[in-house]
């Protein structure tokens, strides 16, 4: 389905007027509310572009999409509350709590205006923000995830509980280097449960339904894991009624990878939906 887009005329004059300041290279450790984030920004002169990570991922998993975009963008990266190897921890690791990260470092950096490249966890993240920022957001992409479906029951909640328990002393052997989050298998479970809920049509409809900026799926094929069955399939068919219902959204493609390895194995799709919006919406690129 193609966009319907709507005008955007301030888009390139403000793109224009930021490309003269060539903002510094940073990494370091951003305090917010009673944590503080790891942060890493490339600078330059280029479109910014956020990257949020998939539910216990870290920023590293962006590497590959960030070395084929290149420097004619400004790379934004951060590890979530008790993610990564230095993200510290926290009271709150609710879904909340990640939208008010993200404006804590756009804040930070001095962003008024970026593209918002979310996977997965982050997926929903991006679309609740641009959702609720459409001045701040030339656009969005969503990969493998942010897709309407009723897919959480008690019954599922019982699994994942029961699978994040299963997988604790892995999950512990493997914290020191940072794959793995600095969390309980109990409060990974409930970050996990609660974003079940999150991405029911109730909830998540009206958030899509919204948008009004380009926004451009990336969907994966087959399981993922937990993931049983054709499970992963029948949630990815919730965002055909998406595209249908708002002509800011469209499907930019679904790749043969499985949602785990997407970034990985298929990174020049994303690259390239990131560079789609940045056509669609007049923002200007170096």
């Amino acid at each position: 389905m193609m966009l319907n887009l709507k005008s955007v005329g301030n888009i390139t004059a403000d793109a224009i007027k930021s490309k003269n300041q060539v903002h510094q290279a940073w990494t370091g450790m951003l305090p917010v509310e009673d944590t503080a984030l790891h942060v890493t920004d490339t600078g330059g002169d280029g479109t910014p572009l956020i990257y949020l990570n998939g539910q216990f991922a870290t920023q590293n998993y962006w590497s590959k999409v960030i070395a084929k975009l290149g420097s004619d963008f400004r790379h934004i990266t951060y590890d979530e509350r008790a993610r990564g190897r230095k993200s510290g921890t926290s009271s709150d690791y609710s879904f909340d709590a990640c939208i008010r990260d993200l404006d804590a470092v756009l804040a930070a950096r001095g962003i008024k205006k970026c593209i918002v490249i979310g996977w997965s966890y982050g997926a929903f993240i991006a679309a609740h923000w641009a959702s609720l920022n459409p001045d701040r957001c030339y656009g969005a992409v969503l990969v493998d995830g942010a897709q309407p479906y009723d897919w959480m029951t008690p019954e599922m909640a019982t699994r994942i509980r029961k699978l994040f328990r299963r997988l604790n002393p892995l999950m512990w052997l493997l914290r020191p280097t940072g794959i793995t989050p600095r969390l309980s298998a109990s409060k990974m479970a409930e970050i996990n449960i609660e974003l079940g809920w999150i991405a029911g049509k109730k909830e998540l409809d009206p958030v899509v339904n919204k948008i009004t900026v380009p926004t451009l799926y990336v969907l994966a094929s087959g399981s993922s894991l937990g993931s049983k069955g054709d499970e992963q399939e029948l949630i990815r068919a919730g965002v055909n009624a998406v595209v249908e219902r708002n002509s800011n959204i469209k499907i930019k493609a679904k790749v043969k990878s499985n949602h785990d390895h997407i970034l990985k194995k298929d990174f020049l799709e994303v690259a390239d939906a990131v560079r789609e919006i940045v056509t669609l919406s007049n923002c200007k690129i170096k």
